[in-house]
């Protein structure tokens, strides 16, 4: 992956106010379709129980709107199972507070970047170096030893690099088109929430 074609890329998805509203439409149609099927312990009803959240690094037309930002997150509403239902996000990557594009895309084009222009990147973002790294090191370990990724990486031909996530896995999604960036986040989501039984079941 070319680092000058990486970062113009990169720049360009962070910045893109349409992506950002899909992510939140594709959420959307992943809790309702939570929600409709029930609890996954007793099949009872499901209650909303949304919890706020600031994602950090939203495009900049969105940003207004930080203070209105929620985690879809149900409840059952059976008496002695009271299980919390968080379907997985494209929009949140777990507990990270950055946005899931963010993190994805930053972490990737840290292979190969000039320091400077690194640091651009990150103060435009307001992203510390520190952060960038533990992102690097989740990708390089927590990431690349799940139980997720043991059974997903068998779908790719040629087989992704551990090493080079998630660098390599936006090169095989090849996420200069937004639609394809969409692809990949679908393709993690499973691994934003320890809650459902969906991401256990992968």
């Amino acid at each position: 992956m070319k680092t000058q074609k990486a970062e113009n890329w990169c720049q360009c998805h962070l910045a893109d106010q349409v992506l950002s509203q899909l992510l939140e439409k594709v959420d959307a149609e992943v809790a309702e379709k939570c929600r409709q099927e029930g609890c996954q312990y007793c099949s009872g009803h499901l209650h909303r129980a949304d919890y706020r959240r600031k994602p950090r690094g939203l495009p900049e037309q969105d940003r207004k709107r930080e203070e209105e930002v929620f985690r879809d997150s149900f409840c059952c509403a059976q008496e002695g199972c009271r299980k919390r239902h968080t379907p997985p996000s494209v929009r949140f990557l777990g507990r990270k507070v950055y946005w899931s594009p963010v993190v994805v895309l930053v972490s990737a084009v840290r292979h190969g970047i000039t320091p400077q222009r690194l640091r651009a990147l990150r103060e435009s973002l307001g992203v510390d170096r520190r952060t960038v790294e533990r992102w690097r090191e989740w990708w390089l370990q927590a990431f690349a030893r799940s139980s997720f990724w043991q059974a997903a990486r068998a779908r790719f031909l040629p087989p992704i690099d551990p090493k080079a996530l998630p660098a390599s896995l936006c090169e095989a999604f090849g996420v200069d088109r937004r639609d394809r960036l969409l692809e990949l986040l679908k393709f993690i989501s499973p691994v934003t929430t320890g809650s459902s039984p969906w991401s256990r079941s992968l």
